[in-house]
């Protein structure tokens, strides 16, 4: 029998106490997820994609099933099978969803690429990671062809929406219809061979090759179904890249594996945040999840006007979302908003879970399965309110933390040390067991023999009524050595000045340890971002470096 709590309730921790993952020896995603729902459901809608002028497309399982099938066979046709690598770089278009499950299904590992990149981005990509193909769709072929010109050994290309002399055009080959309806053996792929590979979009350095295997996708069991919360009957909306991480944790695989329907919105161009509301509403999205960047652009919307009757579950992860972004969240739609915490190395390991109160601004507590504690440099625990560097256990290994670095033994062994994963991410634990991010190891600023996490101190910015965003770094200063330096984005209707600079300083002191306030601030219109929106604090740490060493 569950436990019960004290209302006859089942207790609600009995859902994380209980809950494992079981990993077989093989597994594929494209067969053991989608075709089951397909056969078991075969009406049942997987993916209703909907672009900025209205146009919609509703697919169920069955419609992925045999467009994946018939895409699994032209990609056989086309020479690849397991182990062969694809580079993937399409917007938010259904035939994003199909051709990864057929890649799945042909045991070929793919790498998802956001259609931002240059052709120099692209070249890197393609010489690091040795791709037999390359799918891309016409307005983004020119920067493939660039870069391709670059490799000594060409992979081949594909377009997916029109031909180009020497590529394979996937509309024309689909439309000849020889494909459908045909069989092909299906490829056995055992849980642990490769799935993915992502190129990471970090803030310093190129980026490295991040590579999962194929029980990555069950790992994210417990994105979707623990953090997400998503059941079956519910429509679930993750505003994110193809090319980013967050794609799979919120617009593939947990999501399919629940049987829960993906709504995606085809954004081109510059995004507009007073966009999403309506579409929250018209399409009745019932669980919700953006990065920090959007939730702070959210809110400066008249959210009060739209009704979100069918939205129950809300949630962020990228990086930390600070407390007054979540209070005024809840102020306008009645709704909390549950962080996650996880890296493109890992799944959702930390996060607030439903059923579970978590205050705001925490990163919640370890998700089952994975064992977190925070160690100081030498790999030693460190006490309750300290800080430390996220350390995730391999005893057990978790279900859905990457392999390895490809090719970068240097990272391989920072990484991975004594049967620990160090994150580089700095956190401290409270005494009722909740994790409290720091920063970035190379973002801790260490000012006056003070170490200062630059997101507390951007947390206590946001709450003036002044600031839309914020970003503090450290700046050489020839007296003191390194100095708290701010970067704001003011919001409209507000103007840069001395008095508001003084007042914001003022501000920071009071809510927080004086010590932390920014000595400098520069009012700016926006902040450097990665791909994925991350602030690139590295940006604006190089830039006030040689403003030190030209000044």
């Amino acid at each position: 029998m569950p436990a019960r709590s004290s209302d006859n309730k089942p207790d609600p921790e009995d859902r994380y106490r209980n809950f494992s993952i079981q990993v077989p020896e093989f597994f594929n995603f494209g067969y053991d997820v989608v075709d089951i729902w397909a056969e078991k459901e075969p009406d049942k809608t997987a993916l209703l994609w909907v672009n900025q002028q209205g146009e919609e497309k509703r697919y169920s399982f069955w419609d992925m099933k045999m467009g994946s099938d018939a895409a699994a066979r032209l990609l056989q046709e086309s020479g690849i099978g397991p182990g062969a690598r694809v580079f993937v770089m399409l917007p938010r278009i259904p035939e994003w969803w199909i051709l990864v499950v057929a890649l799945i299904k042909r045991g070929a590992v793919y790498t998802p690429a956001t259609t931002l990149l240059t052709s120099h981005d692209i070249s890197y990509r393609l010489k690091a990671g040795g791709f037999a193909l390359v799918i891309t769709d016409r307005e983004n072929a020119p920067k493939v062809q660039e870069a391709a010109r670059e490799q000594s050994s060409k992979p081949k290309c594909m377009v997916v929406d029109g031909d180009l002399p020497g590529w394979i055009s996937y509309p024309e080959e689909m439309a000849s219809g020889t494909r459908t309806g045909v069989h092909i053996p299906a490829v056995k792929t055992r849980s642990s061979d490769s799935l993915l590979i992502f190129f990471t979009s970090g803030t310093t350095g190129n980026p490295k090759m991040v590579l999962h295997d194929h029980s990555y996708a069950l790992g994210h069991i417990v994105t979707a179904r623990l953090w997400q919360d998503v059941k079956p009957s519910d429509l679930h909306f993750t505003i994110t890249d193809t090319g980013w991480a967050k794609s799979a944790w919120g617009n593939l695989f947990g999501q399919w594996i629940e049987g829960t329907a993906v709504f995606v919105y085809d954004i081109r161009g510059k995004f507009d945040p007073a966009e999403i509301p309506p579409l929250l509403m018209r399409y009745g999205i019932t669980t919700f999840c953006c990065p920090p960047t959007i939730y702070r652009m959210l809110i400066l919307l008249d959210l009060k006007r739209y009704n979100f009757s069918r939205l129950r579950h809300c949630l962020s992860a990228g990086e930390p979302l600070n407390p007054e972004v979540i209070r005024i969240w809840k102020e306008k739609t009645g709704l909390p908003i549950y962080e996650g915490y996880g890296q493109t190395e890992t799944v959702l390991c930390i996060g607030a879970f439903p059923g579970r109160e978590c205050p705001p601004g925490s990163m919640g507590k370890p998700a089952p399965g994975w064992h977190v504690e925070l160690h100081d440099r030498h790999g030693r625990p460190v006490g309750v309110n300290r800080e430390g560097r996220i350390a995730i256990s391999l005893n057990p290994r978790p279900v859905g933390l990457f392999q390895e670095y490809i090719g970068n033994d240097a990272a391989n062994r920072k990484s991975f040390v004594k049967g620990w994963y160090y994150t580089d991410d700095k956190a401290a634990l409270d005494e009722d067991g909740y994790f409290w991010f720091i920063g970035r190891d190379d973002d801790v600023i260490k000012a006056s023999g003070y170490r200062i996490g630059p997101f507390e101190v951007e947390s206590a910015l946001l709450e003036h009524p002044s600031v839309a965003e914020a970003a503090v770094v450290g700046s050489p200063d020839p007296i003191r050595g390194t100095i708290v330096k701010a970067f704001v984005v003011l919001k409209p209707g507000f103007v840069p000045s001395d008095r508001l600079m003084v007042d914001l300083q003022e501000h920071v002191k009071q809510v927080t340890a004086p010590y932390k306030y920014p000595r400098a601030i520069e009012f700016v219109d926006s902040l450097p971002k990665t791909h994925s929106g991350k602030i690139r604090r590295n940006e604006l740490r190089e830039r006030e470096v040689k403003k030190g060493e030209t000044g």
